[in-house]
């Protein structure tokens, strides 16, 4: 599964106790699939779906803060964890550079970032089409169907590690960023 894939790279990257957040934990569908050995914080904005997380943690033994929050405006400190991970979260996000520069701050100097995402098709035909039908998929379903995540990575200041190539069209990509160090590296 894709998420198995996503959250077994996410795994590669983590040392035992290492401090993780997911934002857009939406019900929680992602939960089957952290980690095993760290800290999770999820967050979200919707309190009918931050339930429905709670009580996937819990049937799962899962031990997890999962708590209320927007991305765009994150109420932890700097560098207050070792990794950060979304899935299909900045489709939706009004603001994604501004959601992703928060993530660069949450996340230590250095640290990973984790994005699961659907993309604006590079195929000019692709691309077209869903920018035509964006503005009924947004009003329909509340999310964008050609967002420019791979750019809003980088406008974002955070260093672009490398994109995996889902398939369908390379609409679906894992993007691994890392946020910047204070000498502006990744």
């Amino acid at each position: 599964s894709w998420r198995g894939r996503f959250w077994g790279g996410i795994a590669d990257d983590l040392s035992q106790g290492a401090r993780v957040l997911e934002v857009g934990v939406g019900t929680g569908k992602n939960l089957p699939y952290w980690p095993k050995g760290v800290s999770m914080t999820a967050v979200d904005l919707t309190p009918g779906m931050l339930s429905r997380a709670r009580v996937r943690a819990a049937s799962l033994g899962l031990e997890a803060e999962i708590l209320e929050g927007d991305v765009q405006a994150l109420e932890f400190l700097e560098a207050s964890f070792d990794l950060a991970a979304a899935t299909f979260v900045f489709c939706s996000v009004p603001d994604p550079v501004r959601g992703l520069r928060e993530l660069g701050r949450v996340v230590r100097p250095g640290g990973p970032i984790w994005l699961m995402e659907h993309v604006r098709s590079q195929d000019p035909r692709v691309g077209r089409l869903m920018d035509l039908l964006n503005p009924l998929v947004v009003r329909m379903m509340g999310f964008n169907i050609n967002r420019d995540t791979i750019g809003n990575v980088t406008r974002a200041g955070l260093h672009l590690d490398r994109v995996d190539d889902l398939g369908v069209a390379g609409i679906f990509k894992i993007i691994r960023a890392r946020a910047r160090t204070p000498d502006g590296g990744g």
